[in-house]
């Protein structure tokens, strides 16, 4: 894709004795149009000068940096305050918003710096970030991440196609941190490219892509999904916790959260918060005595549920749109060990279960379906289990 922001060989280095201090050297690297890229690094590793001179507060000793095709070089201090007001926004760890103007009138003066003031426009802003019953509250009147949202209607206000994030939760706690980081998703989701720096591993896993520096220079970089745009970047666990929960329904057992493995970065507790704000599964408190009449219910296929020591005495229960999920990862990979199975004639277990995990994140449902019928829609899988059926699957 067209890259939106391209730095060829920078280099950013300060006056001293003696010898000077390079804060970057010879950086080179390519952001494509809409990607989320997390930068992380220890300090002194150049995250914060990297986020300056991709926002125009700073000039490279050397190299070019480009943003929408612009070479910064080229450009006057006066054209670099407008390029930086047209082309980027900027969600900061501190907030910096002004202590004696309101929530609305932090807004409008990313306005007034960019064209003239639109009130209305201003309060649609905060309105989108649930803020608008906040309007007239001064910063010291709202809570850290009331604080941060407000930081997030005033990036927008001017609608940049890119987003500088640096440690845009780092001052907040875990429940704001989710309200902030779902604002991003859906910013993500949205089209803007997103430039983040966070010390936060599971945070910087959402994006599509890591670098991180070193003294200085890029010392590694990795793809995090090859396959687009995803709600959240822990898919693999989601689907992994959600197989977990389907395989405790089948045998009739509690799943609490002492038992969910579900590997991956997000501990069991957070990554049911994450799916909880996805909207596959619901939290609801409920007595010791009535967990048991509720597991009875889901027998009937319509629920599952896992006790939450977290949580007192609240379970899990999927929503439609999880079931729906967990039918469809539970399908592919039970088809893809009959493929394995019965049509490449695999008769090792453990290979047939091994390689069914690696093949069944490439199937697309229309596949899958082609699976099925050209294996004449097998009610089970070779270890026995039933195969929900799909909608190519002729009723029985």
């Amino acid at each position: 894709m067209e890259p939106v922001i391209q730095l060829d060989r920078v280099t950013r280095e300060y006056p001293s004795k003696p010898a000077p201090v390079h804060a970057l050297s010879q950086i080179s690297l390519s952001v494509p149009r809409g990607e989320w890229l997390s930068i992380m690094g220890p300090s002194g590793s150049g995250k914060s000068t990297l986020v300056n001179l991709l926002g125009c507060l700073d000039r490279p000793t050397s190299g070019t940096v480009r943003i929408a095709g612009e070479d910064l070089s080229t450009m006057s201090a006066q054209q670099l305050d407008r390029f930086r007001a047209d082309k980027i926004g900027f969600i900061f760890q501190q907030f910096h918003l002004i202590p004696y103007l309101n929530a609305l009138e932090n807004v409008m003066l990313a306005q007034y710096f960019h064209s003239i003031t639109d009130e209305s426009e201003a309060l649609n802003a905060l309105k989108s970030v649930g803020l608008a019953d906040r309007a007239s509250h001064l910063p010291a009147q709202l809570s850290g991440g009331e604080q941060q949202r407000v930081c997030i209607a005033r990036a927008l206000i001017n609608q940049p196609p890119i987003l500088l994030a640096d440690e845009p939760t780092g001052n907040l706690d875990e429940e704001n941190q989710q309200i902030v980081l779902a604002h991003l998703r859906q910013l993500h989701a949205q089209g803007h490219t997103i430039v983040m720096v966070t010390h936060d591993p599971v945070m910087a896993r959402m994006a599509d892509r890591l670098v991180e520096l070193q003294h200085g220079h890029i010392a590694s970089e990795q793809r995090l999904s090859a396959c687009g745009r995803t709600p959240l970047r822990n898919d693999d666990q989601f689907d992994e916790m959600l197989r977990e929960l389907w395989g405790h329904e089948e045998s009739s057992e509690q799943a609490d959260v002492g038992r969910i493995q579900a590997p991956g970065p997000l501990p069991p507790r957070l990554l049911v918060e994450r799916m909880s704000q996805l909207g596959l599964v619901e939290l609801h408190p409920h007595r010791a005595d009535h967990v048991h009449r509720d597991i009875e219910r889901c027998h009937d296929g319509s629920v599952i549920i896992a006790a939450l020591p977290e949580h007192g005495d609240a379970v899990i229960t999927l929503t439609q749109r999880g079931r729906r999920r967990a039918q469809d990862v539970i399908r592919r990979h039970r088809l893809a060990e009959c493929l394995f199975a019965n049509a490449l004639h695999v008769d090792n277990a453990d290979v047939i279960a091994q390689q069914a995990c690696k093949f069944e994140h490439v199937l697309s449902p229309e596949v899958t379906d082609r699976i099925c019928t050209f294996l004449n829609h097998p009610a089970t899988c070779p270890h026995g289990a039933p195969i929900p059926r799909g909608l190519c699957c002729p009723p029985r």
